[in-house]
């Protein structure tokens, strides 16, 4: 097949990101400039966003090994401003940073990239490709503060992890491959569709268990507090927002277009395995007395409550999950923000004991603000985003009678109240000659500080008023079917 000026425009967004990254990648051989490089990753990733507006005249378009449909467009979107929003929160943070500082926004720029090629891959070759992009600087940025013992913890951990999820989802590949002769999406459905045999179901699980590592599915989810904890702030922020929303892109594609995947077998291990996370996720958060810890298992839970989607997976499925998706993301980016942002600059181990933020709204009223407005909408709370991509995920369950399913996402919420409710309690305690420590005075008109403070009005102006998210994710839909 050749690549015409038509497939060149529906790619314009990856080359941007790629081309931003060979720019930097120059720029920090030829002289080291921390600003000047953080502005030269800020523009690319805004002209990458900018340019699907272009890509969505042409869409949908599809390569042998990718597809520029309303799913990929969609999750493009949400890596792209996950990926501004971690590299704003990283200039300030690495402010003060004693080592070099620019190969950070390198390697957040390749990451994006590989997230953009996994959620538009229907091949698994690009598939794993992505993945692999979208992983290998992750461990570069969990360790970049390598200097502080938990930070290279984190790294070695999360390298572990993926190499675990890697070696299943390679062997789950090769099975798939051995059944069908296929490694292209569209190839592996035809030619499951009569039924997917012994080895196609081993392979469905197998990739399955591969993605559930990376998406820290129970029981795949031991070491991920310890990575959030130890990984410096953006590089913390990034994986729980870009790279779980690219990983759960392909597993939503893969589920709705691959007849392996609709076996009751696998949908019933599914159903097990969301269950078991959102309630696992839940009741380990409630001991934690570390913010990043905390938010590592809600961050657990939440997928659980996704899991869901991919249970159901009839028409509404894809735009359930789309919309708790666009929920999760923005209340995450914020919740993390703010932890990074009384992080920075950087001084050591981040500050997020619980005791960092007690009485915090005595000192910092407005970062308390978008703190609490965050834990809300994480608990899902009426007049919040959380509360939309909440409704959503339970209306579907009850539509499709998985009532024990429905049962654990109120139970799971219920938890999450507590330990949610726990922090915000904390932000507004006294305790004389507590040690603390604080974002600067002027955060609020720093490219950071007014970032959250837009992320806190944007959680709650979609839990008032939905509407377009829902109308925008629909239309994404469209474009796909």
């Amino acid at each position: 097949m050749t690549l015409t000026l038509t497939h060149l425009v529906a790619l314009l967004p990856l080359i941007l990101v790629c081309v931003t990254a060979v720019v930097v990648m120059l720029g920090i051989a030829w002289r080291r400039h921390h600003s000047g490089t953080a502005f030269v990753s800020v523009v690319g990733l805004n002209l990458a966003l900018l340019s699907l507006l272009i890509v969505w005249q042409v869409a949908p378009l599809e390569t042998p090994l990718l597809a520029v449909d309303g799913l990929a467009m969609f999750a493009a979107v949400l890596i792209l401003v996950s990926s501004l929003a971690c590299a704003t929160l990283a200039h300030a943070y690495l402010e003060h940073y004693g080592g070099p500082r620019e190969e950070f926004y390198l390697l957040l720029l390749c990451a994006a990239a590989g997230g953009l090629v996994l959620a538009a891959s229907q091949h698994l070759a690009t598939l794993f490709f992505g993945l692999e992009l979208l992983s290998m600087p992750l461990y570069g940025m969990l360790a970049y503060t390598f200097h502080e013992r938990r930070s290279l913890e984190a790294g070695i951990k999360y390298l572990v992890l993926s190499a675990a999820g890697t070696a299943f989802l390679l062997f789950g590949m090769a099975l798939l491959y051995a059944q069908t002769g296929r490694l292209d999406l569209a190839g592996l459905s035809a030619s499951l569709v009569e039924g997917p045999g012994p080895w196609g179901l081993a392979g469905a699980g197998l990739m399955l268990v591969g993605l559930g590592f990376k998406l820290s599915i129970v029981p795949f989810h031991l070491w991920t507090p310890d990575v959030y904890e130890g990984g410096p702030g953006p590089a913390a922020t990034f994986l729980a927002s870009a790279s779980k929303v690219a990983v759960f892109v392909v597993l939503l594609r893969l589920v709705l277009s691959a007849p392996a995947f609709e076996d009751a077998w696998l949908h019933d291990l599914l159903a097990a395995l969301a269950l078991l996370t959102m309630l696992v996720g839940n009741l380990l958060a409630l001991t934690q007395a570390n913010l990043k810890r905390l938010l590592g298992y809600s961050s657990i839970a939440h997928f659980g409550y996704l899991l869901v989607a991919l249970v159901v997976s009839d028409g509404l499925a894809a735009e359930t999950g789309a919309v708790y998706l666009v929920t999760y993301l923005i209340t995450t980016l914020g919740a993390f923000g703010v932890v990074t942002l009384l992080s920075s600059p950087y001084g050591g181990r981040d500050a997020a004991g619980l005791h960092h933020f007690r009485g915090l709204f005595w000192r910092r009223p407005y970062l308390t603000a978008v703190l609490t407005v965050t834990m809300l909408s994480l608990a899902g709370i009426p007049f919040t985003a959380g509360f939309i991509g909440k409704f959503y995920i339970i209306a579907l369950g009850v539509e499709a009678e998985r009532w024990w399913l429905v049962g654990g996402i109120v139970v799971g919420s219920a938890i999450g109240l507590y330990y949610y409710l726990r922090v915000m309690v904390t932000l507004y305690l006294v305790e004389p000659g507590m040690q603390s420590r604080d974002a600067p005075h002027d955060w609020g008109i720093r490219a950071g500080g007014v970032m959250v403070l837009g992320l806190a009005l944007l959680v709650v102006l979609l839990g008032i008023y939905p509407a377009p998210m829902i109308e925008w994710v629909r239309a994404m839909g469209t474009l796909s079917g």
